[in-house]
């Protein structure tokens, strides 16, 4: 995460100011979403990249991992690529809208959890972000040993492939973090 002194390296572009492409992916953002997060106003400099975001969201939200896994899920690829926003953000949602328990959320930034399917799930989120996906053979044969189906299994690479892409714009932009700050242990 970014010292407070530093400046943001990109900057947010406002929806009440906001014109042309990126007015229109802003506006979709608030429908979709409710409110304007830091990240979308940054990826905003871009409407490409939030028209991208946002479908490969919604495409997920319509999956077979229920939100509150997809959560789960965000906080560890958040909690491993050490990005600060994004721990930030999904530890708030897992909480308020996915309703984890603070235990839950905890033992997520472990890549833990007390149910073993959900265990099963993000010890293959592990094994994607840290072998990136080089440990196909050994992570699909033990996922699929816990019961995990090859549609979870699609998915949970699918999560962590937009997580990535959030962890990465996040830390390389320098977003503001405007969700109650959780910083990552992983530095």
């Amino acid at each position: 995460m970014r010292e407070a002194s530093e400046m943001p390296r990109l900057p947010e572009i406002d929806p009440a100011t906001a014109t042309g492409r990126a007015a229109e992916q802003l506006a979709e953002a608030q429908k979709a979403m409710g409110s304007v997060p830091n990240l979308i106003k940054v990826l905003a400099n871009s409407p490409a990249a939030v028209k991208g975001y946002l479908a490969m969201n919604g495409a997920l939200a319509t999956g077979v991992l229920p939100h509150a896994v997809r959560e789960r899920i965000s906080i560890l690829t958040a909690e491993l690529n050490g990005c600060g926003y994004c721990l930030s953000a999904h530890t708030f949602i897992g909480g308020e809208f996915a309703k984890l328990d603070s235990d839950e959320l905890a033992a997520a930034r472990e890549g833990r959890s007390s149910d073993p399917h959900v265990q099963a799930l993000l010890s293959l989120t592990r094994s994607v972000v840290e072998h990136r996906g080089r440990d196909g053979e050994q992570a699909v044969a033990a996922a699929r040993a816990a019961g995990v189906t090859d549609a979870e299994i699609t998915e949970v690479v699918a999560n962590v492939a937009l997580n990535v892409l959030t962890n990465y714009f996040n830390e390389l932009a320098g977003t503001d973090v405007d969700f109650p700050v959780v910083t990552p242990h992983t530095r």
